[in-house]
């Protein structure tokens, strides 16, 4: 091996600690090595590029959008309202995350399917008396063993398809190549879920329930022709939910007060309740809930996907100042609908539309996405938060379902590729308004894809220097020529760097060794493929190996120690069933 091979080493070992470190953002370090090598002429530029080009990349880039159209169609709250309800024990509430969530992460990258259900579990598990620390881990460990399932159900097996089609000229995996390894896998994985986690994770009472608030006077109404209509407010979900208390009905001009759970909700009806910002989200994810405005203010229900909720504090010089919220008319004023008002921290009392404004108070608004940078620097302002939180659009969810399955069916039956299959779903979601060109564009994680982009400059530059066949000898040389041993090897070095730097980063440096490893042995390449995609995708052990499990890091309450405990035992044993499981299925012999 000649000085590149040893700069190429050098680079990627550099690159290693520096990521592991974690004062540099992993892009960051990635985007550094891919200079260095172009600038150097170890690679060519072509070379170096090439991953921004890379039929998985694009194919993790579409999927992304097809998450997000799922998400902001509602299609995720759809599945939480029939699947999670009532459970009795820690037990059951993990068996009604993980099932799902294992099953849904299979078919969506399980990146956004873990954030989008993180506020859902987050308000789950108040409504049921369970610590969040018991089911976060849980939800971040099922999408892990999910994700295994498909070809799409993680970035990595996509982006591992990828270089591998690139590096051997092949036509790749379809989209069930994994399955025969990752659904024994996540089965097994998922029933030691259920049976240790309920004992092993802590027990952490939500820090945030007793946390301050802002509380809001919020006045929502019931859709004429949605689902609540005839449905009694306990039956609605209405009284379950937390840090919201329904204060009054209001119904062709006569009020309900201390409305009973047995009351029956009109279309129409206008639902006055006190709470905070966090909790007024929840509420406006609910079908058949939208904002109530009155007759001279009409409401902004076209374009309902690009609205976002917006917290605003009034200044001293406020032309409203003294006005009541019905008078202001801040549809015409300002495009924005009044749902709520705070004052020194408090609600203010009455209906909304008679309250008068003063200095201070605090609004909680529906505005279209232009409010923010147009009001910004208005002096009628003093601050404005964007809460980047927007109503889903819930008569598109089975549509996106739908959109999910056709993607799906065409990739599994080769009548498309996955790369085209995946843009077509991106392109639909769009198309039919499951999610607006904005939220596809905030979907996609840039950061992810820079780094995924940039790791295969370094793979090529190992593969091209020689680099790569120096360490698959040396592998070769652990094994003394055993398959089995060997992939065991790989599994437990990709495991190992995907606890300290990203699991696609591991993948994309490791499959170049293992294509000069299986060359050198003569022998089939696809159980150590596998194998890279599972290792990089089954990171129990840390909150950094995988980004779901920092994802829900905060949430849960956790401590790094928490993830060790649990997570550790469960990367040995998985990582075991899973050397196994491939030898069985390829039918590798154990001697």
């Amino acid at each position: 091996m000649d000085w590149q091979g040893w700069f190429a080493l050098g680079l990627a070992g550099t690159s290693l600690i520096l990521m592991s470190v974690g004062r540099i953002a992993p892009y960051l370090v990635m985007m550094g090595v891919l200079v260095v090598l172009s600038a150097s002429g170890i690679i060519s530029a072509d070379q170096a590029l090439a991953g921004f080009s890379n039929s998985g990349l694009i194919t993790v880039v579409a999927m992304f959008v097809v998450a997000a159209g799922i998400h902001h169609s509602g299609g995720v709250d759809l599945l939480v309202h029939h699947l999670l309800r009532n459970p009795k024990t820690v037990r059951s509430a993990q068996a009604r995350i993980a099932l799902p969530v294992s099953l849904l992460s299979g078919f969506l990258n399980n990146t956004p399917v873990v954030a989008t259900m993180i506020p859902a579990v987050h308000a789950w598990s108040r409504k049921i008396g369970i610590s969040p620390s018991k089911l976060m881990i849980p939800l971040s460990y099922s999408a892990i063993l999910g994700g295994t399932l498909t070809l799409i159900g993680t970035s990595t097996n996509l982006v591992v398809n990828g270089q591998y089609q690139q590096l051997t000229g092949g036509q790749g995996f379809s989209i069930f190549s994994i399955t025969a390894v990752g659904l024994p896998v996540a089965v097994i994985g998922v029933a030691v879920i259920l049976l240790v986690m309920p004992r092993a994770l802590p027990d952490r009472k939500d820090q945030q329930k007793f946390g301050s608030m802002r509380e809001f006077t919020l006045e929502v109404a019931v859709s004429f022709d949605g689902p609540l209509v005839g449905k009694t407010v306990g039956e609605a979900g209405l009284r379950e939910l937390e840090r919201l208390y329904l204060v009054e009905i209001e119904r062709d001009g006569s009020v309900v007060t201390a409305v009973p759970s047995e009351e029956r909700l009109r279309g129409g009806d206008r639902l006055v309740f006190a709470g905070d910002t966090q909790a007024i989200s929840d509420l406006l994810r609910i079908n058949g809930i939208v904002p109530s405005v009155h007759e001279d203010e009409p409401s902004l229900s076209q374009d309902r996907a690009e609205r976002r909720l917006v917290e605003a504090a009034l200044s001293p010089q406020s032309d409203v100042l003294g006005m009541t919220i019905r008078d202001a008319r801040f549809r015409d004023r300002y495009g924005a609908v009044v749902l709520a008002v705070a004052r020194g921290g408090e609600r203010v009392s009455g209906n909304l539309g008679n309250i008068r404004l003063k200095p201070g108070d605090v609004l909680l608004l529906e505005a279209r996405p232009a409010f923010v940078s147009r009001q910004r620097y208005n002096k009628d302002f003093l601050l404005i938060n964007d809460l980047e939180t927007e109503t889903p659009r819930h008569d598109r969810a089975w549509l996106s379902w739908g959109i999910l399955l056709v993607l799906v069916g065409l990739a599994a039956c080769s009548v498309l590729s996955m790369l085209n299959a995946a843009l077509l779903g991106a392109a639909m979601m769009i198309i039919t308004g499951c999610c607006s060109v904005g939220q596809a564009q905030k979907s996609v994680d840039v950061p992810v894809i820079l780094t995924i982009a940039a790791s295969f400059a370094l793979g090529a530059a190992l593969l091209e220097t020689g680099a790569a066949r120096f360490v698959a000898e040396g592998i070769l040389g652990l094994s003394q020529g055993n398959v089995l041993l060997a992939i065991l090897l790989v599994y437990i070095t990709v495991s190992v760097l995907t606890e300290v730097i990203t699991n696609n980063a591991a993948a994309v440096l490791v499959i170049p060794v293992v294509l000069s490893m299986t060359s050198s042995m003569g022998v089939d390449a696809e159980p150590f493929v596998i194998a890279v995609m599972m290792a990089a995708s089954a990171s129990f052990a840390t909150p950094l190996g995988y980004q779901t499990n920092m994802m829900v890091f905060g949430p849960g309450g956790y401590r790094f120690g928490d993830f060790v405990r649990v997570g550790l035992p469960m990367n040995v044993f998985i990582g075991a069933i899973t050397v196994v499981v491939i030898a069985l299925v390829y039918g590798i012999s154990i001697g």
